[in-house]
């Protein structure tokens, strides 16, 4: 649905992008993360065919940036950081107006434009003024508004950018809807927990380049080569990790906060017999789990903070 290769964007000595090569499949949900002046915003507006490219190529629906602009934008739904709405208009009002933009014509307009404000649950705010809507709402309203032509791709540009957590949590579940609606999406956010509740592949990008573009589970296992046990004991913690540590596939123990943190050894995938070890030798176990690698952690890991 979305390829890539080369794409490189330059201004001056700045390259903003730089030979960027990727591929997202139909129903694939792609976090595109990075610093801010990463190069995000740029490679969503070469896609949208907003933006022409220094050098490279892109695909959108197997059609060129550079042939078929016309047929992309019938495709996609493009989803700006900020946009400008009429705040003199009614809300069913705005979206009737982009419909007629889209050549949504008729009965079926008005029934488009009623279905996606219920699908992004704004139903009842239909005939309420854009000016009086919240950045939550209108962040909704301008989902509803590239929803209206049933693009096949989206291209989200931090569409939870200054919401409030109920805003935001009312974005995700929109994301997981549309995905099961069978929409390919590109999503760039800074909010990185919640991106991976969604996705199914990441992309990081870093000074425009892509450093990291997979499945978001190979990234947390590129992350992650040591697994770090969480162990929760009744006393005798000195003496449980010296027990610990004499298991092979153990590097070290520490003793943190009254519990036990246990580093294994790099590519270890099996530790099941840890928490028998411990039981047969007599200590009384009330904890033992893996600590959690978040897309935040791999985030942090990957990059270095350099901006183009």
């Amino acid at each position: 649905m979305i390829k890539t290769q080369d794409l490189t964007k330059v201004y001056g000595e700045l390259r903003a992008i730089d030979n960027l090569t990727l591929e997202l499949a139909r129903g694939d949900v792609y976090g595109f993360i990075g610093p801010n002046g990463s190069g995000k915003t740029t490679t969503m507006r070469i896609l949208a065919t907003l933006l022409q490219p220094t050098w490279g190529e892109a695909y959108v629906c197997d059609y060129s940036i550079y042939t078929h602009p016309k047929e992309i934008r019938r495709l996609i739904g493009f989803m700006p950081d900020f946009f400008g709405v009429y705040d003199d208009m009614k809300v069913i009002e705005y979206l009737e107006f982009f419909a007629a933009a889209y050549r949504i014509r008729g009965p079926k307009r008005r029934k488009v434009c009623d279905e996606m404000l219920a699908l992004v649950g704004l139903d009842y705010k239909r005939d309420a003024l854009v000016t009086s809507l919240s950045r939550g709402m209108t962040q909704r309203l301008g989902l509803a508004r590239v929803l209206l032509h049933d693009p096949q791709v989206l291209l989200l540009d931090e569409p939870a950018s200054g919401l409030d957590p109920r805003a935001r949590i009312e974005i995700r579940a929109l994301l997981r809807e549309l995905r099961g609606l069978g929409k390919t999406i590109m999503v760039s956010s800074h909010i990185l927990p919640e991106l991976a509740d969604v996705c199914n592949k990441i992309g990081i990008i870093e000074r425009g380049k892509l450093e990291v573009s997979a499945e978001v589970s190979d990234v947390m296992r590129r992350v992650r080569r040591q697994p770090v046990i969480h162990v929760g004991l009744r006393g005798r913690l000195d003496e449980a990790a010296k027990t610990l540590e004499a298991h092979p596939a153990v590097e070290k123990v520490d003793i943190r906060d009254s519990h036990l943190v246990a580093t294994l050894r790099e590519g270890t995938e099996d530790y099941s017999d840890l928490p028998a070890l411990l039981v047969q030798a007599g200590y009384r176990l009330t904890t033992f789990k893996e600590e959690e690698i978040n897309l935040e952690t791999a985030f942090m890991a990957l990059t270095k903070g350099i901006t183009a």
